[in-house]
């Protein structure tokens, strides 16, 4: 396996905090004056897409359906005993008790399409911003679709196939498959490199079994991160932070990687892992988890793991564009918190239902977090930790992500 350099890690830290925090084809979509950044609200159960305002008020200026072809999905799915029941598995499991029709989502950087990875049909699909019509669809290996990146030129997206441990990485345009490769057990987040000349992808292992006692981790899976070269899909390093964990006596944590969001000195990666209500601050130059913040527990949240969402005590991080601010969703504890990532101190803990991911909005001001259980958006300020205002959205919001549509744009009537 070939070497690591220092140099290329720095480059992934770089662009997965890029990825993080804004959208992959921002660059390419904001010379054009004729587009307008919005934000994607990926509703899951709805098997809907809000598009709001992107700062300001967040407004709601559009909504989008992401299975128009839904009829047909489902005669195939009705056809096909097993395609059938790793249909109801998914609904009966991960979704608890719904169908997962929308993961993530992304435009594309003219503005005139959005790419969505939709779970329950295992694909991805191609909309037109304009109609609402199929432009194209990539049924993934196995059996359902989840996390999604697009390459810094706009022009590749990869998407992790979460039951054969696959990510395809797809032409944007005609989703032609351009690639893939191998990854750890359920590959969920996947990111580009800035230079678009690697993918890092985390496997999170088995999240929707009953095995959630830290002496049955073993039976969660092989749970790492994957560093392929984005030109040939070869492996170049894993790194495995159950390594780091056990360095500094926490071998009772999961090492299943959740969210995650790098400094942009490029030199430290903040993650959130299963079951726990916190974060690590893991150091690239000397490889060692080098603080861990733990968060408050809300007293009317249960201990008890079983209950947590897909393992999920705390899902979605995200970082103000100085790097000054962390704002953490604390998912099963039902509130979300702006941290000074240089004390590790949490501000205000603003209360939202279920929130299931943080982005930043497009002025840099507000972190967005999406309350999946009261089907809203809620924008924080960075600077006071502060809620700043809600916004009504589809059923069971999951995914935010910013993106571009054209300036006058308005929902297709097919949606």
């Amino acid at each position: 396996m070939p070497a690591f350099r220092t140099r290329h890690l720095c480059a992934v830290a770089a662009a997965l905090a890029l990825t993080v925090t804004a959208p992959a084809t921002a660059a390419s979509a904001d010379s054009d004056a004729a587009l307008r950044e919005v934000l994607f609200v990926g509703n899951n159960w709805d098997g809907t897409a809000d598009v709001l305002r992107s700062s300001g008020d967040f407004a709601k200026i559009g909504r989008i359906n992401v299975i128009p072809d839904k009829d047909q999905r489902m005669a195939e799915i009705n056809s096909d005993p097993i395609k059938w029941i790793y249909f109801m598995a998914i609904r009966n499991s991960v979704g608890e008790g719904h169908d997962q029709f929308v993961d993530d989502m992304y435009s594309t950087p003219d503005g005139t399409s959005v790419v969505v990875s939709r779970p329950s049909f295992a694909d991805v699909v191609s909309l037109d911003l304009a109609t609402g019509a199929v432009n194209w669809r990539f049924p993934v290996s196995g059996y359902r679709s989840d996390h999604m990146a697009v390459s810094p030129d706009g022009k590749r997206v990869a998407v992790s196939a979460s039951t054969s441990n696959t990510v395809h990485v797809l032409d944007i345009e005609t989703g032609k498959e351009l690639g893939k490769f191998g990854t750890g057990d359920k590959p969920h987040e996947n990111v580009f490199t800035r230079d678009g000349k690697y993918i890092y992808n985390m496997g999170i292992g088995d999240v929707n079994t009953q095995t959630d006692a830290p002496w049955l981790d073993w039976t969660k899976g092989n749970r790492y991160i994957t560093v392929v070269d984005a030109t040939t899909y070869q492996r170049v390093k894993v790194i495995d932070m159950r390594q780091r964990l056990d360095a500094i006596g926490l071998s009772d944590y999961s090492d299943a990687v959740r969210p995650a969001v790098f400094s942009p000195d490029e030199t430290k990666l903040y993650f959130q892992v299963s079951f726990f209500n916190g974060f690590f601050e893991y150091d690239l130059a000397t490889d060692k988890i080098v603080r861990t913040k733990t968060l408050p527990k809300n007293p009317a949240t249960s201990d008890d793991r079983t209950t947590f969402v897909n393992d999920s005590r705390h899902h979605g991080i995200s970082m103000s564009p100085d790097g000054r601010k962390l704002c953490v969703a604390g998912t099963m504890d039902d509130y979300a918190t702006v941290v000074d990532r240089a004390t590790l101190q949490e501000g205000p803990l603003v209360t939202a239902s279920k929130p299931y991911w943080a982005t930043v909005s497009g002025d840099g001001k507000s972190c967005v977090v999406s309350e999946s259980g009261t089907d809203q958006v809620t924008a924080i300020d960075f600077a006071t930790g502060a809620k700043q205002v809600s916004v009504p959205v589809g059923d069971h919001p999951q995914r935010v992500r910013l993106g571009h549509v054209e300036a006058n744009w308005t929902s297709p009537s097919a949606g």
